[in-house]
């Protein structure tokens, strides 16, 4: 970034397991300064704490939103309790960076943003992947045309989540694949094809009421189609193609971009492979955040995006049926 940063000093809510990355993240950069971290149990924070350095401990969430020397509040709680926590956050004249996706519901996001406009305060939607160069290079190749014009997405993320107890599974929490791991594809697909139009989608629900296998097709403009698969107890998968008139671009690890490179095939030409330069994506995502921050200017992740992330992932929901009663489609 051209412009020099100044530390923004965060609170985080909760020790949630995400935290290790984005703390990892942090402490490649000196743009963020971690003043405390809160549990709904003390000891829980204070060990936390201890393990990771972090100077401040707070036994409760409101009371580290309470604290005047925080600037900043990263929240990697549950889905379910992302709007009631950024809310909160926002009243107590706190930046938010909130796990994605924010939500599902797009009058919660416009609220949040609505409040967050109202107090000159930044929130942002913390999909990490949009940061990292790989994905601003496949960007920039699709609107130069490399592959010609934009036809097919197709992207995939699951893994074998199984462990008893875990959120992800938990319906009063948010949970289910979509919002964990699906919402990647409907953002790489947006990211590059706009807002969809028309959208199918079929679900499978597990004993505990969240879906746990979700396939879904989306329609944008310019004959663009995306297809997509989320889904739980099922081996890594994480998968994005992007298929022009004139090439293919393949993307073997989209969402983490841990191994990151770009393949591109094109009728009559040997294949190319583009390395982007090395990057972490939640350094970065938090180098942004700081500059928006100090700048007042959103440049990648905004109020736009976070709405219409909500808007297609809601689409999908109702799309298969996902939480009220779905008809019966076989004909019978």
């Amino acid at each position: 970034m051209t412009m020099e940063l100044r530390p923004i000093r965060w609170g985080i809510l909760s020790t949630a397991l995400i935290n290790k990355k984005w703390l990892a993240g942090a402490a490649r950069t000196d743009a963020a300064t971690i003043v405390a971290l809160a549990s709904r149990n003390l000891a829980r924070a204070r060990s936390y704490c201890d393990r990771w350095g972090i100077p401040k401990s707070y036994g409760s969430y409101d009371e580290l939103l309470s604290a005047p020397d925080i600037e900043a509040v990263y929240i990697p709680l549950p889905n379910g309790l992302h709007h009631t926590w950024t809310m909160k956050a926002l009243a107590a004249g706190k930046h938010v960076l909130c796990e994605k996706p924010y939500s599902a519901n797009p009058e919660e996001v416009t609220a949040a943003f609505d409040l967050a406009a109202t107090k000159g305060l930044v929130l942002s939607e913390a999909f990490m992947f949009r940061y990292h160069p790989q994905t601003r290079q496949l960007v920039g190749l699709v609107a130069d045309g490399t592959i010609g014009d934009l036809r097919f997405i197709n992207s995939a993320f699951s893994w074998p989540t199984d462990a008893p107890g875990d959120i992800r599974l938990n319906p009063e929490l948010g949970g289910g694949s979509l919002v964990d791991v699906g919402c990647y594809c409907v953002s790489a697909s947006r990211l590059l094809a706009g807002e969809p139009h028309r959208v199918t989608a079929q679900a499978i629900t597990g004993p505990t009421g969240v879906e746990v296998r979700l396939v879904a097709t989306m329609s944008f403009n310019k004959d663009v189609l995306s297809h997509f698969d989320s889904g739980f107890h099922l081996p890594d998968r994480s998968m994005l193609e992007v298929v022009g008139t004139d090439g293919i671009i393949r993307v073997a690890d989209p969402w983490h971009c841990a191994t990151a490179h770009l393949q591109i095939t094109r009728p009559g030409r040997p294949p190319q492979v583009l390395t982007p330069e090395p990057a972490n994506s939640y350094q970065l995502e938090i180098d942004e955040f700081a500059s928006q921050v100090l700048t007042g200017q959103s440049r990648l992740l905004g109020r736009d995006d976070a709405v219409g992330q909500a808007k297609a992932i809601q689409r999908i929901y109702r799309a298969a049926g996902v939480g009220r009663a779905a008809s019966d489609d076989r004909g019978e």
